[in-house]
């Protein structure tokens, strides 16, 4: 007979790398069935985009072939609780918001923030998705929203709230939905900041694992009042190549660790690393220059999350209201999965640090 101490015991040998625990002391393992021969129980991961998930289903596997009884038929059902960075009670429903920020205007960091919570979802994360660019608002356009209005909700207590549009999985909210798209928005920035804090305090988001916030260019009022009022679990830097766009981005990113403001660098994207032809497929030809942004990360001691190259098909997929990463079968939907699996996977290892600090 196999007994639950020596299944305990076996998989207290399997490690999760980034947290440099055991998964019986991090309390992964819940529900542990056995009958006669044959093991079953739920292993618990901190993000449903972990990308080490198939790694650790296959340790444990292993561990208890090995350790216990080399005839144990084990099954392993794997699912999730993300973790955040501490309690509070302020947006106690959102476990961890998600900065996306580039130096400079042009790079593309729209287009990585709505991958990025597209991927996100469709590892069974909750998202929500912020578009605070509020004088070129891109979501309106990038889910193809553009006109949408939000509805509204009153509380018991007699609070409007305003109700995120959803598409694809993602709760969505924009300045853009509350604007003519043909006028500018000529606002000073205590009237921009205030109209951003509605956005987080006035809407009725639920229940989130992520909240991911793209933020206008630079280094402004906007980003200030994001980041002193509410609770950051990092950020996420995007840079293209070229050195006139890293010496934008060195600035965006050195803002981020000022003793002022604080906020762990979750690391750096680079995004229109290199262009292939479709009939060179093994060909890569850096247009813009090599290496740009794994030198960047490199400098400030951030991890590189990863490059995505100069593709047609993502700009397409944008102009029509689609994201590239709802096309599982593109090879740039697996550039954007990675991606967002690095993150989540650093957003955990932050939240860990924190809790034992």
């Amino acid at each position: 007979m196999i007994s639950p101490e020596q299944v305990l015991l076996a998989l207290k040998n399997v490690e999760d790398p980034d947290l440099k625990k055991d998964l019986v002391t991090l309390n992964m393992i819940k529900d542990l069935k056995i009958t006669d021969k044959k093991v079953s129980f739920t292993l618990e991961l901190t993000t449903p985009a972990c990308p080490m998930k198939d790694m650790l289903k296959n340790a444990c596997t292993n561990a208890i072939v090995h350790l216990v009884d080399p005839e144990a038929e084990v099954h392993i059902d794997v699912t999730s609780r993300v973790t955040k960075p501490m309690d509070i009670s302020q947006l106690k429903d959102i476990r961890n918001i998600i900065l996306v920020s580039s130096g400079k205007g042009g790079v593309g960091k729209s287009t990585v923030a709505s991958n990025l919570a597209v991927s996100l979802a469709a590892d069974g994360a909750k998202v929500g998705l912020i578009d605070a660019d509020i004088y070129g608002p891109s979501v309106p356009t990038m889910f193809d929203l553009v006109g949408a209005k939000p509805s509204a909700r009153e509380t018991e207590g007699g609070k409007t709230l305003i109700l995120p549009i959803e598409k694809y999985g993602i709760k969505l909210l924009s300045l853009g939905f509350f604007a003519d798209p043909d006028q500018p928005v000529p606002w000073r920035g205590p009237m921009a900041s205030n109209a951003i804090k509605q956005l987080f305090n006035d809407a009725d988001w639920g229940e989130l694992d992520y909240l991911i916030v793209d933020l206008p260019p630079g280094t402004g009022d906007i980003h200030i009042t994001i980041t002193q009022s509410f609770p950051i679990a990092g950020a996420v830097i995007v840079t293209t190549p070229q050195q006139v766009a890293l010496a934008d981005t060195r600035k965006g990113l050195a803002m981020f660790k000022m003793p002022s403001i604080n906020i762990p660098v979750l690391g750096v994207v680079e995004n229109m690393a290199y262009f292939t032809p479709a009939e060179l497929p093994e060909n890569k030809y850096y247009i813009f220059g090599q290496d740009g942004g794994k030198l960047l990360a490199k400098s400030f001691e951030v991890p590189f999350l990863g490059e995505i190259p100069i593709v047609q098909g993502i700009t397409e997929a944008g102009d029509r209201g689609a994201p590239i990463a709802l096309d599982i079968h593109h090879p740039v939907s697996a550039a954007f999965a990675s991606i967002a699996g690095r993150v989540a996977q650093q957003v955990a290892i932050n939240n860990a640090q924190s809790v034992n600090c």
